[in-house]
């Protein structure tokens, strides 16, 4: 029988795993989707699209489905130490609020949607 040779102590390391998706959590696609809804019946928007990926997840919303979209909302947990994970885009992509709550980045979104059904 053939011997197995002395080999020094070695570390070999196990692949790791792929990086998680990141997702919205279940009460944030609901806060989400109730304002979504209430846009909706407001006139305001009719098609939305999602996204996920390693860094972040996103929810589009269109008011045509052949335009850019006119919010974006976006997660990125690896800001959440820094200005916030939450992100509120404008139709131009320009951020329009950023912070550390849900509640307190859709505002903007919950003050135009007050305005259009004053109107």
């Amino acid at each position: 029988m053939a011997s197995i040779p002395d080999t020094p102590d070695r570390i070999i390391a196990f692949p790791g795993r792929p990086p998680a998706q990141v997702a919205f959590a279940r009460e944030e696609m609901q806060r989400i989707l109730d304002i979504y809804g209430r846009m909706v019946a407001a006139g305001e928007w009719r098609d939305y699209a999602m996204g996920f990926t390693k860094d972040c997840a996103m929810f589009d919303a269109f008011k045509r489905a052949a335009e850019k979209p006119q919010a974006r909302i976006e997660k990125r947990p690896a800001l959440r130490n820094k200005q916030g994970m939450w992100t509120l885009f404008g139709e131009h992509g320009q951020v329009l609020k950023r912070g550390h709550e849900l509640s307190g980045v859709l505002a903007p979104i919950e003050r135009r949607l007050v305005k259009s059904i004053d109107d």
